[in-house]
């Protein structure tokens, strides 16, 4: 048999073999969490999936099928690979730690950590808020993640590698109508990852956020999307597998020189004006 020397430029077929992720936000097939675990784990790596289907069912889009949901993701995972998963609401207080230890019972120990969680609704403009609205969205969006990344954290081992994920929505690149508490939860996560992945850093943690841009996840209506399709310069909205491609790069050690950055993929999606035809 004939021996061909190894490139050192050669990608590895599966970057995160032997990788164990811990996902939040994973309930939906139609949700950019799902396209997440399906990605990390065709990339090899085992995956601990959140879930909390009350919220869903709150939502216009409704709850989907867990156990569906569930079994898309296995479908992806490699034979050493596994799957694991945990209905946690993230509004308690001690639920961050609490299912960073459920993750770290079921695996021995996490690599990663994706905070994709989010809470919809229950938000408004100025006039419409309440202290109850703006708490809850700190508590789910940005309270939450601060404590599971300071879970994930208190339980890696110095030495291997790490990546924690944030999710923004963009917020200081254009007005968000209607939506002042989701922003200003968010916007503390964008504020804070420097800081964050400065103190991580020392640890062998590596912590970047990421600004999904407009993702159909079930909520786009034709109509909706006629108004903006020419802020688009592809002419489609974001799918949730353009994001979940970017955060499953970060977190292999391609990206290991990637640390404390706020990453926008949003397709060119241009919010001030619409675009007319293309020049030459």
């Amino acid at each position: 048999m004939t021996e061909y020397p190894v490139d050192e430029l050669a990608r590895a077929p599966l970057p995160l073999l032997g990788r164990r992720v811990l996902v939040t936000g994973v309930s939906r097939r139609q949700g950019i969490g799902y396209a997440i675990a399906r990605r990390l784990a065709s990339y090899g790596a085992s995956v601990f999936a959140q879930h909390y289907l009350p919220h869903d069912r709150e939502q216009d889009w409704g709850a989907d099928d867990l156990e569906v949901v569930l079994a898309g993701i296995r479908k992806q995972l490699v034979p050493s690979a596994r799957l694991a998963d945990a209905h946690t609401d993230l509004a308690e207080p001690d639920a961050p730690r609490q299912l960073m230890d459920l993750a770290v019972q079921e695996f021995g120990h996490i690599d990663a950590l994706v905070c994709n969680h989010a809470l919809s609704g229950s938000d408004g403009p100025l006039g419409a808020l309440s202290a109850v609205e703006l708490d809850r969205h700190w508590a789910v969006n940005t309270r939450s993640t601060i404590l599971l990344a300071q879970a994930f954290a208190a339980q890696h081992q110095f030495g291997r590698p790490g990546a924690v994920i944030f999710m923004t929505s963009g917020q200081d690149l254009g007005p968000m109508p209607g939506e002042v508490a989701y922003a200003t939860a968010k916007a503390g996560l964008a504020g804070i990852t420097t800081t964050l992945a400065d103190q991580l850093a020392d640890r062998g943690i590596r912590l970047n956020t990421v600004n999904p841009g407009p993702v159909d996840t079930g909520y786009l209506t034709e109509e909706m999307f006629e108004y903006v399709r020419p802020m688009f310069p592809s002419g489609r909205y974001g799918e949730p597998d353009d994001p979940a491609r970017l955060i499953a790069w970060l977190i292999t050690d391609e990206a290991r020189w990637i640390v404390g950055q706020v990453i926008n993929t949003e397709g060119g999606f241009g919010r001030w004006r619409p675009r007319g035809p293309a020049t030459s």
